[in-house]
């Protein structure tokens, strides 16, 4: 399976090769879930905060389907 993968804000520094606004393409097995891809992308357990797949927020043991984008996103804080 092919999903897209985004990283924000902080995160984005672990996915140095992709350029801003862009997302990494990878396959999948079928059954991963959310919380592997996130393993799987090399992202910081502690520094998700929110998951969304397809504009709508996931959990981390939602499995990823098919063609989703996904993206990371850390905790943030503003005034």
């Amino acid at each position: 399976m092919k999903v897209e993968v985004v990283a924000l804000a902080t995160l984005r520094q672990f996915m140095p090769d992709v350029p801003l606004g862009g997302a990494r393409s990878m396959e999948v097995a079928p059954g991963t879930t959310m919380l592997e891809l996130r393993d799987m992308v090399g992202l910081p357990p502690d520094e998700v905060r929110v998951i969304i797949r397809n504009h709508r927020q996931a959990e981390l043991d939602d499995v990823v389907q098919d063609g989703d984008r996904v993206a990371f996103i850390p905790a943030v804080a503003g005034g």
